[in-house]
């Protein structure tokens, strides 16, 4: 049945795009990304497949034009389902470039979202299993990226490009960030009857994914997958699948929650039997 409710793709790339498939079903799909000619592509896709699609260009590393986007989707109608997918890789961007749209966009979307999130809405942010490697952060600053007010985020002298390293480990504080800022997002998402919450992927089969592959990265790829119980990558459905439960009401108890889903591989590393 269609309604007049709004799922939002922040995003246009294979995960988000899954996810979205199954949030948009029914409702007007807005998509928002930085790269205007896969938006039009992507808009042309989905509106072939029989969705009701609209477009919004938009920089998530730009409060001003995220706070936009998100009062573009409330004039469209109650806003029930968004899906944040947008992000850069280290191979792509330097440190400072993951940090402002990674960790800071991140935090962007879940205010201006949490916003104007309708009762029964449901977000999730896509973020990675980059968030659960390595030994973990100190209890201070994990604090300080869930709960700094998000105008003072980016003022955090631990995210100084001197302090994060490089843009790998830019990219596993972000991920980790997303997770806690997700967290941190459930309670004023609760107080508006919404729910959110982050998955952390690990090597999905994606465009980028099979670039990597075959890059300077490509045998520890390789041995990450066949170290893994899953012995596999996994594929954009499979997030598609989740969301879909995470939206659903079955999945209706979930909030502030990561759901790490990779085959296996942290487990591998926790193990020891990864690098």
């Amino acid at each position: 049945m269609k309604t007049n409710e709004v799922a939002v793709l922040i995003g246009t790339g294979s995960i988000g795009l899954a996810a979205a498939r199954r949030a948009a079903v029914g409702r007007q799909l807005l998509l928002a990304d930085y790269n205007e000619a896969q938006l039009a592509a992507t808009a042309e896709l989905l509106q072939g497949e029989g969705y009701d699609v609209h477009t919004h260009v938009t920089d998530v590393s730009d409060p001003d034009a995220v706070a936009a986007l998100a009062d573009a989707a409330a004039a469209l109608g109650p806003v029930t389902r968004l899906v944040h997918a947008a992000g850069v890789s280290p191979v792509q961007a330097s440190t400072e470039r993951v940090i402002e749209v990674d960790l800071l966009g991140t935090a962007y979307v879940l205010e201006e979202f949490g916003r104007v999130v309708s009762a029964g809405g449901s977000g999730i942010v896509i973020a990675s299993m980059a968030g659960h490697m390595g030994p973990g952060f100190p209890s201070e600053l994990e604090h300080a990226l869930a709960y700094t007010p998000t105008a003072e985020l980016a003022a955090l002298p631990q995210l100084e490009a001197g302090a994060v390293g490089d843009s790998g480990a830019a990219y596993t504080l972000a991920k980790r960030a997303n997770a806690l800022r997700v967290l941190a997002a459930a309670v004023p998402w609760g107080a508006r009857g919404a729910r959110v919450n982050c998955l952390s992927p690990g090597i999905i089969s994606t465009p980028l994914a099979r670039d990597e592959m075959n890059g300077p990265m490509a045998e520890g790829y390789q041995a990450m997958i066949a170290t893994s119980a899953a012995g596999r990558m996994g594929t954009p459905s499979e997030v598609g699948d989740l969301a879909a439960f995470l939206f659903d009401q079955t999945g209706g108890f979930i909030t502030g929650a990561d759901i790490l889903m990779d085959g296996g591989v942290i487990a591998a590393m926790k193990a020891g039997q990864l690098g």
